[in-house]
């Protein structure tokens, strides 16, 4: 657990946020409401403190695990099996983009001009969404992007023979899966609320038609006719 935890702060901002009713959009089209959001988050907070060793190599952090399985919800309430097929790819490509950068900006902190905590989880949302498009195909990718360059790492140690432990979801991985969701998610949502107003409307793609009969704005009322008036005025007497 690092000493200044981004990704449980970032959690505590997104819960104030649905308490107050300020993300109720954003969880409409991920499929939750606030009451789950809410636990789910107050779960992830719970188990990031929680490690669990499976073998004398690898532990498991219980609250990564929450977040990724939060991610596989997500995806399988795509509205499209296009959608999720496009979910999967764009997470492929986020790990392979997350791998070329490891490799890239060498494997001492200290020598890179910003700390990989940042990093991953900004080049893990904008890929994320790149390939995703829409909010759960980006949140997906996201959180699948950073868990998978856990995973390669654990491939590479085996492979090398390698001594080191690979903490899965947990340490700053932690924090970069959390921070690259979230930061997926924000980029879908006011890049697609842009597009949206710009097109005159949502977005029918990959979208179920009940959903986007609650996302059209209703008719405005209008008012009787005087010759309805008066007929109705003649009537009731």
């Amino acid at each position: 657990m690092r000493t200044f935890p981004f990704g449980l702060i970032a959690l505590l901002v997104v819960s104030i946020l649905i308490y107050f009713g300020a993300a109720h959009r954003v969880l409409d089209r991920m499929r939750l409401t606030d009451k789950s959001a809410l636990a789910v988050i107050a779960a992830i907070i719970v188990g990031s403190f929680v490690d669990i060793p499976v073998t004398a190599r690898v532990t498991i952090n219980l609250g990564g695990i929450i977040a990724v399985i939060l991610a596989f919800y997500v995806l399988l309430g795509a509205g499209t099996a296009m959608e999720k097929i496009r979910a999967v790819v764009a997470a492929a490509v986020t790990a392979l983009v997350l791998f070329l950068a490891a490799r890239y900006l060498g494997a001492e902190p200290e020598s890179i001009f910003i700390d990989p905590i940042y990093i991953y989880p900004i080049v893990a949302g904008i890929v994320g969404y790149l390939a995703g498009r829409s909010r759960r195909g980006a949140f997906f990718a996201a959180v699948i992007g950073v868990l998978a360059l856990d995973i390669g790492q654990y491939i590479y140690l085996v492979r090398t023979g390698v001594r080191g432990t690979v903490h899965i979801g947990g340490a700053g991985a932690f924090d970069s899966l959390v921070l690259a969701g979230i930061l997926a998610v924000l980029l879908a949502e006011f890049i697609g609320e842009t597009l949206e107003r710009i097109q005159g409307g949502p977005r029918t793609e990959d979208r179920p038609e009940d959903l986007v009969k609650n996302l059209r704005e209703p008719e405005p009322a209008h008012k009787p006719l005087p010759k309805e008036s008066e007929n109705g005025g003649e009537n009731h007497e």
